[in-house]
């Protein structure tokens, strides 16, 4: 049984790579629930680039002065911050991503079947 809680363990660990740079690097400054927010000194390019060097993003997309970056399973939302800097969103994938909340932002955002929906019931105009 320690064998298969090990196993757990690294594949628990792999999947919150991201999440665990960002912890190690930026300084926290508020969590609810599975989300976290970190703050940065260097600004959005800056900071990035970092995480983006560290874990590559299945999906990157920059909208509003925002850069969002999806994981397998974290969406990473980097903003300006205030007083200069930026701040660095954390979310489990779990909430908004599979709800359809980061759609707008196109492919590799948009979840790979909508909620709720049954197969083969697309309805007009879901032809492409």
């Amino acid at each position: 049984m320690s064998a298969l809680a090990l196993v757990a363990l690294l594949a628990t660990a792999c999947g919150s790579q991201v999440r665990g740079y960002i912890d190690d690097t930026y300084t926290l400054t508020n969590t609810s629930g599975d989300t976290a927010t970190y703050s940065s000194r260097d600004p959005i390019g800056t900071t990035v680039a970092s995480i983006v060097g560290k874990k590559a993003p299945a999906a990157r997309k920059a909208d509003g002065g925002n850069e969002y970056l999806r994981y397998d399973d974290d969406i990473v939302t980097v903003s300006a911050a205030a007083g200069g800097g930026s701040t660095i969103r954390v979310e489990d994938i779990d909430g908004n991503y599979r709800s359809g909340g980061f759609a707008y932002l196109g492919p590799g955002f948009t979840p790979g079947s909508p909620a709720g929906g049954s197969a083969g019931s697309g309805g007009s105009g879901s032809a492409k």
